[in-house]
C-alpha cells in the first residue's frame, strides 16, 4: 500500500480478516471456538473527488483495486494517468479517491453514472441493457499455455491464497508467466474485485503471461481482461454463455474447468 495516502491511523483498520466467536455443533453438543472470517466492507471509489461507485470488497491491496477498476471501467486508459490515491477509513466504510489526469476527469464527467455494486456483481448500477455490451477490442493472437504449464501454475496457486486458506471465503486471481510461475496473486471476497486488483498490479508491471482465476468465467471477467489487453483467461470453474461469445469476438483465449491434468478451451 505504498501508493496510498492514509488518513491518520487508518492503516490499522485495513484488516482483510477478522476473528469472530462461533459455536460448532457435533451432533447436539456445541463447541465454542473462534473463526477467521474474510472482511467485506463498503468501499467508495472516486476520481478527482467525483463519486463513481460503491463496491463491497475486502480492504487489501486497495491501490491495485482502484487502479485496476479505473482501467477496466474505462475511467483511465493507462496507469500513468493516475497520479496518487487517497484513502480515508470511517465507521461506515472506506473512501478511495484517485487523482487522475485532467482529460480523463473530463471524460468521466461526460459519462458519470451512479453505481452500487455488491461483491458478486460487476455490472450493478447500469441504467440500461445497452450499457452492458460495450464494444471490445480484438486482441492480437497469443500463445496458449500447455497443460504442463497450467499444472505448474495450479501447484503454486492454492498455497499462495493466504486469505482463502485462513477463511475459505476469498476468490483469487493470479498472474502466471508463460512457464507457469506465479508472479502475483490478489484475493477478495468478490471475484471481479480480485481480478481488478490483479490487473491494477499488472498495469504497473506489464509482465508477459496469462491470468488464472479461482472462480467461474463470466462476461465481466472476460471484458476486464480484454480491456487490460490480457490474451488468456484460465478459470478453475465454468464459463458462461456470454463469456464464451465475448471471448470469441475479442479473440481472447478462454480456458475453463482448469485443473491438474485437465482443462477445456472455449475460444
Amino acid at each position: 500500500m505504498d501508493d496510498l495516502q492514509l488518513d491518520g491511523e487508518a492503516e490499522e483498520d485495513l484488516r482483510p480478516t477478522v476473528a469472530v466467536a462461533r459455536s460448532v455443533f457435533q451432533g447436539e453438543q456445541p463447541l465454542g471456538d473462534t473463526d477467521q472470517v474474510i472482511v467485506e466492507t463498503p468501499i467508495a471509489l472516486a476520481f478527482n473527488g467525483i463519486s463513481y461507485a460503491v463496491m463491497m470488497a475486502t480492504p487489501a491491496d486497495l491501490d491495485d483495486f482502484i487502479r485496476g477498476f479505473a482501467i477496466t471501467e474505462g475511467v483511465v486508459e493507462q496507469a500513468r494517468e493516475i497520479y496518487d490515491i487517497e484513502c480515508v477509513v470511517n465507521p461506515t466504510g472506506i473512501e478511495l479517491d484517485a487523482k487522475i489526469a485532467s482529460h480523463a476527469a473530463h471524460r468521466l464527467k461526460e459519462r458519470r453514472r451512479s453505481m452500487a455494486g455488491p461483491s458478486g456483481c460487476g455490472l450493478c448500477g447500469l441504467e440500461s441493457i445497452d450499457q452492458i455490451m460495450r464494444p471490445l477490442n480484438v486482441l492480437p493472437e497469443t500463445r496458449v499455455p500447455s497443460q504442463t504449464v497450467l499444472d505448474h501454475a495450479i501447484s503454486q496457486f492454492r498455497p499462495a491464497q493466504t486469505l482463502s486458506l485462513q477463511t475459505a471465503g476469498a476468490h483469487a486471481a493470479a498472474w502466471c508467466s508463460w512457464e507457469g510461475d506465479l508472479m502475483a496473486i490478489r484475493e477478495d471476497v468478490g471475484r471481479h474485485n480480485a481480478l481488478d486488483k490483479l490487473l491494477g498490479w499488472q498495469s504497473l508491471n506489464t509482465p508477459e503471461g496469462f491470468v488464472l482465476v479461482s472462480s467461474r468465467a463470466s462476461y465481466e471477467m472476460v471484458s476486464k481482461c480484454v480491456v487490460a489487453s490480457v490474451g488468456v483467461l484460465a478459470a478453475m470453474s465454468a464459463p458462461t454463455s456470454m463469456a464464451i461469445q465475448s471471448a470469441k469476438t475479442a479473440n481472447l483465449n478462454l480456458l475453463a474447468f482448469t485443473s491438474t491434468g485437465r482443462h477445456a478451451r472455449y475460444s
